[in-house]
């Protein structure tokens, strides 16, 4: 029983890898698609998105298959309920990067961003991918230290996020409201894909270690602020 305990959870655990992967990946060519308004592209990111969703599903069955047949406790438990939540960010993850593609496809032919914001989006997107390929390391090495070195990478994201607005405040400000709301939901959807690859690094020094960090980031239902409907 405790081999097969250990080869379903390994299953797991590779399944969450490969989940991060998929959105990493996501979030990549969406940021392209963004910034060249490559229409191939973001209509890849929406047509793939399928895969994250299906593995989703997959993973929380299994951990829910776990939980009912091998009743686990302690530390087993532990791991089998933080499976279950990073399934959860790791979706939102996908979500995210799925909702950057369906803007840059909505615009096309145009360009969604000015061209003093391309910049922001270049480097946020370089981080969101960072910091993406980081949550899978961690996933596949359990290193807690790792993990909390997430927190870090976060920061960046955060400060350009912030120093973004201040780009939309300024009277120079010329391309109107419709693209002001562009880059307001662009920033935030950036900005929530680095907030969930932290909190799988929570979650996974929670599984190691027993104890959440102190740092807790607002990580809520606030992804899906707005639905881009098919066109």
């Amino acid at each position: 029983m405790r081999v097969a305990y250990n080869e379903q959870m390994t299953e797991l655990a590779d399944l969450l890898g490969e989940m991060a992967g998929l959105a990493g990946a996501a979030m990549e060519r969406a940021t392209q698609s963004l910034l060249q308004a490559d229409l191939t592209l973001a209509e890849q990111v929406i047509g793939e998105h399928d895969q994250i969703t299906d593995l989703s599903t997959i993973c929380e069955e299994r951990a829910f298959a776990l939980l009912a047949l091998q009743a686990p406790v302690a530390g087993d438990l532990r791991s089998v309920v933080s499976g279950i939540q990073i399934v959860a960010d790791i979706d939102r993850m996908g979500a995210l990067a799925l909702h950057v593609a369906k803007i840059a496809r909505r615009r096309h032919p145009n360009h969604v961003l000015p061209e003093e914001v391309n910049g922001y989006f270049a480097e946020m997107g370089r981080i969101a991918v960072s910091i993406g390929a980081a949550a899978r390391e961690v996933l596949e090495t359990r290193d807690p230290e790792r993990a909390a070195r997430l927190r870090e990478e976060d920061e960046a994201m955060d400060d350009l996020h912030r120093h973004l607005f201040t780009v939309l405040m300024d009277r120079e400000w010329k391309h109107g409201v419709a693209a002001a709301v562009d880059v307001t939901l662009l920033g935030r959807f950036y900005e929530r894909f680095a907030d969930h690859a932290v909190e799988v690094g929570r979650r996974v020094i929670f599984l190691v270690t027993g104890k959440l960090p102190d740092e807790t980031g607002p990580v809520a239902d606030a992804d899906n602020l707005t639905t881009y409907p098919e066109t």
